[in-house]
């Protein structure tokens, strides 16, 4: 009988993948371990060459990571002057677009008739491409500035712009409008003025959704950035020089913007995952 009761405990166990997916430390700890892992292997795969045999390439075209590394300290002023151009495109599109679209977003949801088409016109941009969407963009600003570099800026913002201000308006409006339907009664009862139940209520309700578009948007907004700069008439910027450098068939420096690039997208995300971690533990 015990002999029974003692197999049933032992069946009863949970085998460690249950346990690890129970673990809430471990969780939170695969979530930086996990991607470790994977970069390692493949910066081992890489700087083995290992990836040149699989794709049938050699390391002029695939530059090993120590030389593209060392081309990156070679050139630091170059890219630094190169990295805030880009930068400041892509903050400032994405300050000015996420506004936008939050602003939209509030009128979508105070006045339903007239916000909405404001939100579907907005929405629309998202589906455009941004390699036709910033030729057509260069084009329409060839009048603001007898300057070259300012006409570039400006082109390159509001191609940023209308990206960023499509992913706030959709998910900002998600949050303004998806609230728990005893707090809009409660407002009711009260008889709360709709400027009360906006500052009260729906703001932050939309906060968790504002991050969430974010999480879309500092990314997106930084790709869009290096992509209008291919088609800007003032040379600078990170995408500028990638298109430069390949033309040119210098593939070890195409490749150190490209690892820039990369920083500036995997900086800019972390940042923006610190300041939600502190406004949202405020805000719950």
């Amino acid at each position: 009988m015990e002999r029974e009761v003692r197999l049933q405990k032992i069946g009863r166990r949970k085998t460690l993948r249950q346990r690890a997916k129970e673990n809430r430390k471990w969780q939170k700890a695969s979530t930086i371990v996990l991607p470790v892992i994977l970069g390692v292997i493949l910066v081992g795969l890489w700087q083995g060459q290992v990836l040149h045999g699989w794709f049938h390439t050699d390391t002029f075209t695939l530059p090993l990571l120590d030389k593209i590394g060392g081309i990156m300290f070679d050139i630091k002023d170059k890219i630094l002057i190169n990295t805030l151009s880009t930068v400041s495109v892509a903050f400032i599109g994405l300050l000015v677009g996420s506004l936008l679209g939050y602003l939209v977003a509030v009128l979508a949801a105070m006045f339903p008739k007239i916000g909405m088409g404001g939100l579907s016109v907005i929405g629309a941009f998202a589906s455009i491409p941004v390699v036709a969407l910033a030729p057509v963009l260069n084009n329409w600003t060839k009048d603001v500035s007898s300057q070259a570099s300012i006409r570039s800026m400006v082109s390159k913002i509001i191609v940023v712009t209308l990206i960023c201000a499509a992913d706030m308006g959709l998910n900002a409006y998600r949050g303004l409008t998806e609230i728990k339907p005893f707090s809009e009664d409660l407002m009711a009862i009260y008889a709360a003025p709709k400027r009360t139940v906006l500052w009260k209520l729906r703001l932050p309700n939309s906060l968790p959704y504002v991050f969430t578009a974010l999480k879309v948007s500092v990314p997106a907004s930084i790709m869009t950035a290096i992509v209008s700069e291919y088609f800007a008439e003032y040379i600078t910027g990170v995408g500028r020089q990638i298109r430069e450098n390949i033309v040119l068939a210098q593939y070890s420096t195409a490749w150190a913007y490209i690892a820039t690039a990369c920083l500036i997208g995997v900086i800019s995300y972390v940042i923006l995952m610190a300041l939600q971690s502190i406004l949202l533990r405020r805000y719950h």
